[in-house]
């Protein structure tokens, strides 16, 4: 039985892509997003206002892949902009407030697939922002891993190379480089 997006329903789920920078996590996220728009799945997409390093608007990869997104300010707006959808879509999850963690399950409520990417730690090594509390509440998680730019190894970590404690830091390979456990922790 299929229930009508803004119907309460019991087929809401919650999927999450996590690991470190340059593991690909917006790549499958955008993959995910375009096979449900080719099975006819009305999607919408948002990203956080801050994050601006490729695009205002779009969710684009490092592979330059990329898709329509809404940039937004307020979490709870995601709400009011995805009331059609089948299938919403979250990119840069940790630079959105804790809020983030009631809007994904409200959208379930409402038999929405939620699809959420984002770092699962910062670049001290500690967990980030809501994205354990999704971890936890996810049905499906994906843990996907970069190769360590110093030994060659599958790297979690985003090493920061400017000495700079913010723990938000937008950048690409300038600031942040893949590494594994061990180069990680020799600094």
């Amino acid at each position: 039985m299929f229930i009508e997006p803004g119907k309460p329903g019991k087929k809401g789920w919650i999927e999450v892509i996590s690991g470190c920078m340059f593991s690909g996590k917006t790549e499958e996220l955008i993959r995910r997003l375009k096979r449900a728009q080719i099975a006819g799945q009305n999607v919408e997409i948002f990203k956080p206002w801050i994050d601006t390093r490729y695009d205002e608007q779009d969710i684009i990869s490092h592979d330059a892949s990329r898709i329509r997104s809404s940039a937004v300010d307020n979490v709870h707006n995601i709400l009011l902009l995805a009331t059609e959808a089948h299938v919403v879509g979250l990119d840069e999850a940790q630079f959105f407030d804790n809020d983030i963690i009631e809007v994904v399950e409200e959208l379930t409520t409402y038999s929405k697939r939620v699809i959420v990417a984002g770092l699962d730690m910062d670049y001290t090594g500690k967990p980030f922002g809501p994205l354990p509390d999704l971890l936890a509440r996810a049905e499906y998680i994906s843990k996907l891993h970069a190769i360590c730019v110093k030994c060659g190894d599958i790297a979690s970590y985003s090493y920061r190379k400017p000495r700079i404690d913010d723990q938000i830091l937008m950048g690409e390979y300038d600031v942040y480089e893949p590494r594994c456990r061990s180069c990680f922790k020799k600094g």
